[in-house]
């Protein structure tokens, strides 16, 4: 039976909550910066008038806790996590707001929340003339949401807090690379910080190579790796990565989304010499196989429709959106409406397959993960083996993710648990799309993308798209991020509040 939340622990959550916003308002230094440099004054204001807000909203919700930082049980660690994002999403739009490239403030609620959620979807009005200030800050916060805004928090701006862990853990975080939560989160931006680095620096050279000059091709390529490596997907124009019509450029970019893709206890096994992960990691066979069944079936389906005649159209059309969407990253080398009328039946199954598996636990991306994927199988073949077995035999099944243990009831259920959440998530969001008017295919595409944080579009995000399907799509791209856990604790929170007066 649920329990109305005691005054501590709401004082509590706003304590933690208070925290993350009021350092989220300091990082709009980054696009004032950038605004200053580019003498972009009234972005400048628009972001200093965010920053201010923020950081208003975050000391005010630190002023209901008194005294040294308290602790944090399990539920208000999850609930602190989505209180957070949902304080810092509103605050994240005015600036959008003010710039004056919405239209209304729900779309810029949208686009801050498909940032935040690196689903990469837009409704920015002449994207093709954003400030570099502007652009920056899309760019920015979708690296940060995928390396997680309570990850920084903890990394950089937090010391020795008792509940840290607990909202750690409630933005979808489970990874431990060290023993303390404050040293792993650390250790997850440093091996971010040596990507960042590397990935620019081959996405400059890249932007160099198709005549860009450096100073833009240096901004191109900080924008396009933060956008790819976090699974992003946003781009500075409105073609998205077909903009530049570049082979090296598109290969840039896959290496670095399917990098980003990976579970960040995997880097860390590789920044630490642990080779032999890469042969044994569940999770990394897993993707590898469905990978190559999709991208099969999809190039099956291309070829019986005849839209890419030659092997480099299927590579940097097809294969690109099939990666694309499988590491739920969304970026497009193709229009909208051209998936819904040239790519067919069976290429438009491999990619909505494709965008709902998605890639790893505790990385950038979304989706069911390929980690559950991976337990599901193997309880199904731990199932037939127990039917086909004698009685009397005594069969265990194994897995190896990062150490090697027994599958055990639990491990399977919490796995197929959450898959279901998403294709119920996925199903009622499509029947939201239907009676908005639109037909089921792309629907149920748009669904699968907004659900599993994509933002591959069948042309249905736009701002003609009715108000109360944005408020869907914002909903869903947050639960989806969060893995519903967090959002499920803040709903019993306030039903149990009110029940209990």
């Amino acid at each position: 039976m649920l329990r109305p939340p005691s005054a501590r622990d709401l004082r509590a959550i706003a304590f933690y909550s208070g925290n993350i916003v009021v350092w989220f308002g300091v990082l709009m230094l980054i696009p004032i910066g950038i605004g200053l440099v580019e003498r972009e004054w009234q972005p400048v204001l628009d972001f200093a008038t965010g920053m201010g807000l923020c950081l208003a909203a975050g000391f005010g919700l630190q002023l209901f806790w008194k005294g040294p930082p308290p602790a944090l049980s399990g539920t208000a660690g999850l609930v602190s996590a989505a209180v957070s994002w949902l304080v810092c999403l509103v605050a994240g739009a005015i600036p959008y707001y003010l710039t004056g490239y919405y239209l209304t403030f729900l779309d810029a609620l949208f686009d801050t929340m498909s940032g935040f959620t690196t689903t990469g979807l837009t409704l920015i009005q002449d994207i093709n003339h954003l400030p570099d200030s502007v652009n920056t800050w899309r760019m920015f916060i979708s690296w940060l949401g995928g390396q997680g805004m309570v990850v920084l928090a903890l990394s950089f701006f937090t010391r020795g807090l008792p509940g840290a862990y607990k909202i750690y853990a409630g933005e979808d975080r489970d990874e431990r690379l060290l023993p303390n939560v404050i040293h792993t989160a650390r250790a997850v931006w440093v091996v971010s910080a040596a990507y960042l680095m590397l990935g620019t620096l081959m996405a400059w050279l890249a932007g160099l190579s198709i005549g860009l000059m450096p100073g833009r091709a240096f901004l191109h390529g900080l924008w396009m790796f933060m956008a790819a490596f976090s699974t992003g997907g946003f781009a500075p124009y409105g073609q998205n990565l077909l903009y530049y019509h570049s082979f090296a450029f598109e290969l840039v970019m896959i290496v670095c989304f399917v990098v980003g893709s990976f579970n960040f206890n995997l880097h860390w096994s590789l920044f630490t010499g642990n080779r032999q992960e890469i042969r044994k990691n569940l999770e990394l066979v897993t993707f590898l196989i469905t990978a190559t069944l999709l991208v099969a079936l999809g190039t099956y389906g291309l070829g019986q429709m005849s839209v890419y005649t030659n092997v480099a159209g299927l590579v940097r059309k097809g294969f690109l959106q099939l990666i694309s969407a499988h590491t739920t990253t969304g970026f497009m080398t193709v229009y909208a409406r051209q998936l819904i009328l040239e790519w067919g039946p069976a290429a438009m199954v491999a990619i909505v397959i494709a965008m709902m598996l998605g890639g790893s636990a505790s990385s950038t991306a979304g989706g069911f993960k390929a980690f559950r994927v991976g337990i599901v199988f193997k309880a199904l073949v731990y199932d037939l083996k127990r039917l086909l077995l004698p009685e009397s035999a005594v069969t265990v099944q194994k897995f190896h993710m990062f150490r090697s243990a027994v599958l055990d009831d639990r491990t399977a259920r919490s796995a197929m648990t959450i898959i279901l959440l998403y294709v119920a998530t996925v199903a009622g969001t499509t029947a939201m799309g239907a009676l908005a008017g639109y037909d089921f295919l792309p629907a149920l595409f748009e669904a699968a993308s907004v659900t599993s944080n994509v933002g591959l579009s069948a042309g249905l995000t736009t701002v003609a798209t009715p108000w109360f399907l944005k408020v869907t799509y914002i909903l869903v791209m947050w639960v989806g991020r969060l893995e519903f856990m967090s959002v499920f604790a803040l709903i019993g929170y306030v039903y149990a509040g009110v029940r209990g007066r």
